[in-house]
């Protein structure tokens, strides 16, 4: 609950591209707390036009100048979404110093109808224990969990706004020249791949149609599962030991080649978001007939994924959140990363090219313990782009009930301790700024 929050002082960083964190701004104010902002770039700026501070900086003097605003306006929490965006990935570090508390935003562990909002970090920065004893501990008995509210696509609003934020900083970069994205925002070739993604949904969609039915029908309990991440992932440049979906690929083919049965198959189903931006049909025809196991190997784009979970024989992934999708549908599952599902009881513990003989089966008494611990601690339900109606917040959002705030440090108070500033040879006492006083703050660099 954002009650938890009343009488602190938070700063936002950089939030899901449209109006996210302003709501999140209005909803943190009344819950009590004093709110912060900081804006890297135009698009930053587009959706948070009032109260908030501009950082004109490099990202080489980011942490100093971060340091020294934590200390000045002795912030309590600071909330961003995504942790590894070029601005955030230091944070950790640097509010370490300071006494602060990280909170992460990113789309849900369980979706389509949660968002992620975790202290510390998400993935596999999230501190979450991966012992199936604890959740048996903290959850001693399975409850049915209420239905959560059923969120609406938000997929069109998010294209609506990344569209409209790349436009805002190809127009008016210049307000900001040293600001560095963490992916291209270049607007005409973005128009151009999803405009192609349109177009890909509907040819396969249409294409596919007749293998989607094998797959439910002869093909059922045949097959295996490798749905595949995008090529972009901080999932996979930050989280796995695989420098590309390619990688993966070929990895899971010359396992299958090794270990499967002869009668069994293999599909690689594309990822949705990345329809417009790679395609590796080729690539995976070419490697499946180097191993010999071309007409065992299959390539689907808009193929039901619930659907293809529940006629499967198990999945593999590096991390990806469809991991938990499988442990839902009870479909055994092989991860080749460390996501915070990898547990006894929940993914295979043997190497891969065991996993296709004998996959095992899924503790589903154990998920649903795992399930119920999430939706407490950290998945809210609702969306970033299409607040759920009737829901008395701006944001649209239901909190988790036991969204907790824990400084931990010896239960020392924070205000009671030196602020550190990066940089500074020696712990330094700063006099922090009056509450909702940002006339003397005098931290920002020179553009």
């Amino acid at each position: 609950m954002l009650s938890a929050f009343a009488g602190q002082r938070v700063l936002l960083l950089q939030g899901p591209m449209g109006p996210f964190f302003w709501r999140l701004k209005l909803d943190l104010e009344a819950a009590g707390a004093e709110v912060f902002k900081i804006n890297f770039c135009p698009g930053d700026r587009l959706y948070y036009a009032k109260d908030a501070i501009d950082y004109y900086g490099t990202l080489e003097d980011w942490p100093n100048y971060l340091s020294r605003l934590l200390a000045r306006l002795d912030v309590d929490a600071v909330f961003l979404f995504g942790d590894c965006r070029h601005y955030h990935m230091s944070v950790p570090d640097v509010i370490r110093w300071q006494r602060a508390v990280v909170y992460v935003f990113e789309e849900g562990y369980l979706r389509p109808d949660f968002i992620t909002i975790e202290r510390g970090g998400v993935n596999n920065f999230s501190s979450l224990p991966r012992d199936p004893a604890f959740y048996r501990s903290q959850v001693p008995s399975v409850r049915a969990d209420p239905a959560p509210r059923k969120v609406n696509n938000g997929f069109s609003r998010a294209v609506f706004h990344a569209i409209i934020y790349a436009l805002a900083n190809a127009v008016l970069r210049r307000g900001y020249p040293h600001y560095m994205h963490h992916r291209s925002l270049s607007p005409l070739p973005q128009a151009f791949y999803w405009a192609r993604a349109w177009w890909r949904k509907h040819y396969f969609g249409w294409r596919e149609r007749p293998l989607a039915k094998r797959l439910v029908g002869p093909l059922s309990k045949r097959y295996f599962i490798a749905p595949l991440q995008t090529h972009n992932d901080a999932q996979i440049s930050v989280h796995s030991d695989f420098s590309s979906i390619e990688e993966f690929i070929e990895q899971v083919l010359v396992s299958f080649t090794r270990g499967a049965a002869p009668g069994h198959f293999l599909v690689f189903k594309h990822h949705p978001l990345d329809r417009g931006y790679r395609e590796y049909g080729r690539f995976i025809a070419q490697r499946a007939a180097k191993y010999g196991v071309g007409e065992r190997v299959l390539y689907v784009h808009d193929v039901h994924l619930p659907t293809l979970l529940d006629h499967a024989l198990g999945c593999v992934v590096i991390n990806s959140t469809v991991g938990l999708s499988s442990i839902l549908h009870k479909t055994p599952l092989c991860v080749l990363g460390t996501p915070i599902y990898d547990m006894p009881g929940l993914t295979f513990q043997g190497g891969l090219d065991a996993f296709w003989r004998d996959p095992g089966v899924v503790d589903h008494d154990l998920f649903l313990r795992f399930r119920s611990w999430l939706r407490a601690h950290n998945q809210a339900n609702g969306n970033f782009y299409r607040p759920l109606p009737d829901v008395n917040n701006h944001t649209g959002v239901i909190w988790p009930p036991e969204l907790e705030r824990n400084w931990g440090l010896d239960r020392v108070p924070k205000h009671a301790l030196p602020r550190v500033v990066a940089g500074s040879t020696a712990s330094t006492k700063v006099n922090p700024v009056a509450r909702g006083n940002l006339a003397s703050l005098e931290v920002q660099p020179e553009r």
